[in-house]
């Protein structure tokens, strides 16, 4: 699914025009964004959580030619789904 097909699907679910389904889409996008870069964890009830991981710096190997090369630290998005997208996606057999 693109950002085309959540919009239009937005709009159709929501009852809305296209334009305000991207309006909000966007304000929502700008909204987990913000909250990550203050390092907040973004709950979306129902759909899961984000949050911010701080990885280490570390060494890594060049696919290419084998060198070993260096990655820095950096901080990097997490996403963990609700119990309810996991149940969706594999549900338990009775």
């Amino acid at each position: 699914m693109n950002k085309t097909d959540l919009i239009d699907a937005m709009a159709k679910g929501g009852e809305i025009k296209k334009t305000q389904a991207e309006k909000s889409l966007s304000a929502l996008a700008d909204a987990i964004r913000a909250g990550l870069a203050k390092g907040e964890r973004v709950l979306f009830p129902g759909l899961g959580t984000f949050s911010c991981v701080q990885r280490k710096a570390r060494t890594g190997r060049n696919p290419r030619t084998g060198k070993e090369i260096s990655i820095p630290s950096r901080t990097a998005v997490k996403f963990s789904p609700a119990a309810a997208v996991k149940e969706q996606l594999n549900p338990m057999k009775k």
